[in-house]
This record gives C-alpha cells, sequence and structure tokens, in this order.
C-alpha cells in the first residue's frame, strides 16, 4: 500500500499572480479610500493619510504573500520592504508629476491624469516584479512531507 503524499502545491503563475495583484491591490486601494473619506472627518487629512498608507500596506502585503504569489505569511522583513516599494513608488509618481509640469506648465486635466496614470502603471509593474522576484520569491508554501513507513529491520544472523 502506498501512504505517501500526492498533495502538490502549485506557484501561480506569473499572469495569474499579475491578475491577482491587481485585483488584491485594487480591492485594497478602493477600501483604503472610503476608510480615508471615514478619518479625513475625525483627525486631520495627514495623519488620516498616513495611517491609511500604513495599514493598507500591510494589509496588501499578507494578501500578496499569501494569496498573490501563493505563499505563507509574510515576515516582519517582507513587510518592511513592500513598504519600501510603496515609498519607491511614490517618489517615482511623484517625479514624474514634478517633471511633466516643469516640461508643460499649461498642460490641461486630462494631459497630467494621463501621466500619473502611466506613472502608477509603470511603478505598479515595477513593485509586482520586485515583489515576485525578490521579495516572496522563496516564499512558497512547503509541500507537507510524505509519510512513509519506517524501514523494516534486517534480521540479524550470527553464527554459532
Amino acid at each position: 500500500m502506498d501512504t505517501t503524499s500526492t498533495a502538490t502545491t502549485r506557484t501561480p503563475g506569473v499572469v495569474g499572480s499579475f491578475a491577482r495583484f491587481v485585483g488584491c491591490g485594487g480591492g485594497v486601494g478602493l477600501a483604503s479610500s472610503a476608510t480615508l473619506i471615514l478619518l479625513a472627518g475625525q483627525v486631520p487629512f495627514a495623519v488620516a493619510n498616513a495611517l491609511v498608507t500604513v495599514g493598507s500596506t500591510l494589509v496588501a502585503t499578507e494578501l500578496h504573500s499569501r494569496f498573490t504569489f501563493g505563499g505563507n505569511r509574510p515576515g516582519r522583513a517582507d513587510h518592511v520592504k513592500a513598504g519600501l516599494t510603496v515609498l519607491v513608488c511614490y517618489l517615482f509618481t511623484t517625479a514624474a508629476m514634478l517633471t511633466f509640469r516643469a516640461l508643460a506648465p499649461n498642460a490641461g486635466f486630462l494631459a497630467e491624469q494621463a501621466v500619473y496614470l502611466s506613472a502608477s502603471g509603470l511603478a505598479g509593474i515595477g513593485r509586482f516584479a520586485f515583489m515576485r522576484l525578490v521579495i516572496f520569491a522563496h516564499k512558497t508554501p512547503k509541500a507537507p512531507k510524505a509519510i512513509r513507513p519506517p524501514p523494516a529491520r534486517e534480521a540479524v544472523v550470527t553464527a554459532a
């Protein structure tokens, strides 16, 4: 009788991971937006925004580790690295907007939105790649160990 486990753990492919990344990130983004609106009436906007940003980054990192990249619970270092990716994305989109406004000071709202959304999209793709290839590259769940019967003991034959 074969008592080995046939259960296998499968890490999502790139397309599946990216779809989950967008879905989880978008869902957290919508929830964050609603939370920000509710908090902004209670505390100063800058405080509300900081709280929501930290909270949403923690939640998104948990979701990405467990669901997007098919891994285990992220550790403290994973949360720090993911937080740094958020900071890099913020700096990238801010630089893109400041550069665009310096080059085209009279640009309209639609042009600004196109630049911002393009920069956000590029930053998101970069964040996805970094999280997949660096932060959660080795965080796949461990497959359960196969259950095997103990090895049979060999009879020791001694000459009398």
